[in-house]
């Protein structure tokens, strides 16, 4: 009896053992690929994701919403596979990463749902960030004070609204957030401001307005006829190949498969 009870002991443990070692292996087959970088992209990224995951199940995609010039950071410091960045690269970023166009998206200038402007032109843009327009009734609305709102300096969605609009270290910013989201809440909660955000971000919550007559839209952005538009990068190192799993989730991104999601996320996909 003594020596059946060893055995079971036995078998039990061995049991234990195996059931760990199993739990490690399922682990280690999942492969890990990390994204870094603009939250504009956030909708983008997440389509892409989750639709490459749900085809490939021993693959997860990770993304940290961090900014276009963190997340190009990390990829220059070896701290994710693919960086995200709603900005091209400058000159001397260019020396150690390559640039890939994913998709083009507008930068839809917002105002409050109960803003009576509609329309504006690029200079109009320019003068209001300026300070150089700071009433809505300079711009046919109401006798109110304009209050601009902005992202931070490191976004890539500033960097291509400032260059678009030449406002580059000029603008006057009542607020200066972190995020897309940010900046779409505080214009939705506020009926005198003004604010910039990737047109896959806008919600019902503000009002996207016109710019010298063109509405942002993905076929007014891919013919061009919408001004204030931008690319949407994925930013890889130059000196270094990507694992597998992280070029295999890469080809996913560039193919025709991906356009689909691209659309779904409010984006325009590039031609391929």
């Amino acid at each position: 009896m003594r020596g059946l009870k060893k055995v079971c002991s036995t078998l039990i443990a061995a049991g234990l053992v195996m059931g760990v070692l199993s739990g490690c292996s399922t682990e280690e087959e999942v492969n890990t690929v990390s994204t870094d970088g603009s939250t504009s992209m956030e909708s983008v990224i997440s389509f892409l994701s989750e639709a490459y995951m749900d085809k490939n199940s021993d693959v997860k995609v990770t993304y940290n919403p961090t900014g276009s010039g963190s997340g190009i950071q990390a990829v220059q410091e070896g701290r994710c596979d693919i960086g995200l960045s709603s900005r091209n690269l400058k000159d001397e970023e260019k020396e150690s990463l390559n640039e890939t166009v994913v998709a083009l998206d507008g930068i839809a200038i917002i105002v409050h749902p109960e803003n009576s402007v509609e329309d504006l032109k690029v200079e109009q843009i320019a003068k209001v960030y300026k300070g150089e327009i700071t009433n809505w009734k300079e711009l046919g609305g109401d006798d109110a004070p304009i209050v601009c709102i902005g992202r931070e300096a490191a976004s890539g969605t500033r960097d291509g609204f400032e260059s678009i609009t030449g406002t580059e270290d000029s603008c006057k910013y009542a607020q200066e957030l972190t995020s897309t989201g940010d900046v779409v809440q505080t214009v939705s909660s506020n009926p005198n401001a003004i604010g910039y955000a990737s047109l896959a971000s806008v919600s019902d919550s503000v009002k996207a307005i016109s710019v010298e007559g063109v509405k942002p839209s993905n076929d007014t952005i891919l013919s061009g006829d919408y001004k204030i538009q931008r690319n949407f990068v994925l930013v890889t190192p130059k000196d270094k190949d990507l694992s597998d799993t992280a070029q295999a989730f890469y080809d996913f991104c560039l193919s025709k498969d991906a356009d689909e999601y691209i659309t779904k996320a409010g984006a325009v996909p590039v031609a391929k």
